[in-house]
């Protein structure tokens, strides 16, 4: 897709009261062009979008912060993909199970927490510990947010930290992303869901696993404005240098992890565009994603708040999956 045409789904997205607003990056030969549109709030009144304001990344955490340091864990010899994940966490029972089936949401780990959401921080990883694995174990991918909560729990293991903590200290202060956080100033912040419990949620994170897990999960929680997004995706698309990972291990993100070939790489979901070129694509709950190419030296990161004021929203999941779909084409 051409930036003009990029842009005109942008603003379509917001004038068709899709969402409230949208900050959006389009890299593409080197260039950034950047566009920020709409409205940050709707509910209980409209405020502007402004530059530079933080969105709640949900899902975007794992690919971010949890995936990366869990990289840099295996390229220091801390760690193999091939660990089993029982060796690490006491509780969990099966044998079979390893870092990689974490990464790439093949390890069939599911069932229901009664209450879950009411549980307290303890309980509620201990009932996370003790689910089972399902009869589609290495067979399929099926996206959950356990498994990078697990690997969450393996990096507080080895670094005696709670992992935000060291996402902190080992991505986003080594990476320069000095404005990306997990404890935002609220007005600083582009609120989500108006709900019943919590009112406006907005400098806190959305996901109720998260919150009441707090600085224990690893599966969202970060927040972040666009323009430190677009530092960590030149990152990955090799734009600007940086050691915290070997570029070998960056460009290893850009196959297939999965044992069967399931398209799905580590912490990323793979997708292949018809000319056969890779993608990650990684999206989050709130109304976030970002895909890249480092053939192409392209990628394009959206952020909205999907979410606000209500969660119920499938015309924005349609426009979002329409978009990818037309831009790796």
């Amino acid at each position: 897709m051409k930036a003009d045409a990029v842009k005109a789904r942008m603003m379509q997205m917001v004038d068709e009261q899709i969402v409230p607003g949208v900050s959006y990056a389009y890299l593409h030969d080197g260039q950034v062009e950047t566009m920020v549109y709409g409205k940050a709030t709707l509910v209980p009144q409209v405020q502007p979008l402004r530059w530079g304001m933080l969105y709640d990344m949900a899902s975007l955490t794992k690919v971010v912060g949890t995936t990366t340091v869990i990289l840099k864990m295996i390229e220091r010899g801390m760690l193999t993909l091939d660990d089993r994940v029982a060796d690490h966490i006491l509780l969990f029972k099966d044998q079979r199970v390893t870092v990689r089936h974490l990464l790439t949401h093949t390890s069939a780990i599911s069932g229901y927490i009664p209450h879950r959401n009411q549980l307290p921080p303890d309980k509620l990883l201990a009932a996370l510990d003790s689910l089972l694995v399902g009869d589609w174990f290495d067979q399929k991918v099926v996206y959950t947010d356990v498994g990078l909560i697990m690997l969450g729990q393996i990096i507080e293991k080895f670094y005696q930290a709670p992992v935000q903590t060291v996402i902190q200290n080992e991505v986003l202060i080594p990476l320069g992303l000095t404005e990306s956080t997990f404890d935002p100033v609220k007005e600083n912040c582009v609120p989500t869901e108006m709900t019943a419990a919590r009112g406006l949620i907005q400098g806190e994170v959305h996901d109720p696993k998260a919150f009441i897990l707090k600085e224990h999960c690893g599966s969202a929680g970060l927040f972040m404005p666009l323009n430190d997004l677009i530092k960590f995706a030149q990152w990955i698309l090799g734009i600007t240098e940086n050691d915290l990972l070997q570029r070998s291990t960056l460009d290893s993100l850009f196959k297939d992890w999965t044992t069967h070939h399931l398209g799905r790489s580590l912490g990323w979901d793979l997708r292949i565009s018809p000319d056969q070129t890779p993608w990650i694509y990684h999206t989050g709950y709130t109304g976030t994603y970002i895909l890249l190419s480092k053939a192409r030296q392209e990628g394009l990161i959206v952020l909205t708040n999907r979410v606000h004021p209500t969660a119920d929203n499938q015309a924005f999941l349609d426009f979002r999956d329409q978009l990818v779909a037309d831009f790796i084409e």
